[in-house]
């Protein structure tokens, strides 16, 4: 965005990339193809930077901390298996690294000096939120119904059907509800880093009557811990990256339509008709809607080759106030 005189006025920008732009659909997994992956990703996002803006990158990894929960089974015997909360934390450096690795050479690329910098993010929530009696987010492989029901004996885990292909351990996906280290993030704007931060939705954890943290085994949605770092940080723009290009009504029907430009209130009321899943566009939406309300300049929900354009407020469904 220019100035009166012509001048890019910057911004502070907190993008959010889902775990499976960097483990797509038929990868194996190995460090090159996510590497590679995330090498695509990161010529996208340079753009953000080399428009004068402050870019706050915060990613997914479903994926990841799936595998190497499944390398903790597969160990089992023979090393024993971490927490949830430290699986967490491990996909953040893990990730992080490859992620200030690739940003680093993206932004050489394109002549900006900027350092990168992942900072390892713990999130608080709320021992008392509800979800926590009702958890819901499957993570980790599939197990056979025995394997399951042993699991559940033995480690107290909470084991669910999913979709016809096994059991899955399912955890709690309580609310974020500040970031400890926001301050710390912001500090490193201000030097002109770009920060990797809040990985996987951050490390849940909780503080008790005595100041002291304690991790929880539990998975916060990384679109909505995008926009509570948002909040903390007082980002101007949110932009949610994906694999398709618009939100959409009637998803998937004939009369399908793409949303572009939309005001708050409308697409509240899409929400409310119940137009995007739980499991997918809905936590996205919620977080536009959210950073949006609380005085935000506008979130877009894109896809991933077009970061720039929908940092500034061109492509994608743009989520703005009424």
């Amino acid at each position: 965005m220019l100035g009166g005189e012509g001048c890019i006025i910057a911004r502070t920008i907190v993008a959010a990339l889902g775990g499976n732009a960097i483990l797509r659909q038929g990868d194996t997994g190995t460090a090159e193809e996510q590497a590679a992956n995330i090498r695509t990703a990161c010529q996208s996002l340079v753009g953000i930077v080399a428009a004068g803006h402050r870019l706050v990158l915060v990613h997914g990894n479903g994926p990841q901390v799936g595998n190497i929960l499944l390398q903790n089974e597969e160990a089992a015997a023979t090393v024993p298996a971490l927490p949830l909360d430290a699986c967490g934390a491990e996909s953040q450096g893990l990730l992080g690294y490859l992620i200030q690795r690739e940003m680093g050479v993206a932004l050489r690329a394109a002549g900006l000096e900027r350092p990168v910098v992942t900072l390892l993010t713990q999130v608080l929530v709320d021992p008392d939120d509800p979800a926590f009696h009702n958890p819901t987010k499957p993570i980790g492989p599939f197990y056979t119904p025995e394997r399951a029901r042993r699991l559940a004996e033995q480690r107290g885990y909470v084991m669910k059907a999913d979709a016809r292909r096994g059991w899955r351990r399912v955890v709690a996906s309580p609310e974020p509800r500040g970031i400890i280290e926001w301050e710390a993030i912001a500090a490193l704007l201000h030097t002109g880093a770009v920060v990797v931060c809040c990985g996987g939705g951050g490390v849940p954890v909780w503080r008790d009557a005595n100041g002291r943290i304690w991790g929880v085994e539990a998975v916060i949605d990384k679109d909505l811990a995008a926009q509570q770092l948002a909040a903390d940080l007082g980002a101007q723009r949110l932009v949610i990256l994906t694999d398709v290009a618009h939100v959409a009504i009637r998803w998937g029907r004939p009369d399908q339509v793409d949303l572009a430009r939309t005001p708050l209130a409308q697409l509240r009321a899409y929400q409310q008709e119940g137009h995007f899943a739980s499991g997918s566009m809905g936590p996205k939406v919620e977080a536009a809607c959210r950073f949006v309300a609380a005085g935000g300049e506008f979130a877009a929900i894109a896809a991933l080759e077009q970061a720039a354009a929908a940092a500034e407020g061109k492509s994608g469904t743009v989520v703005v106030p009424d």
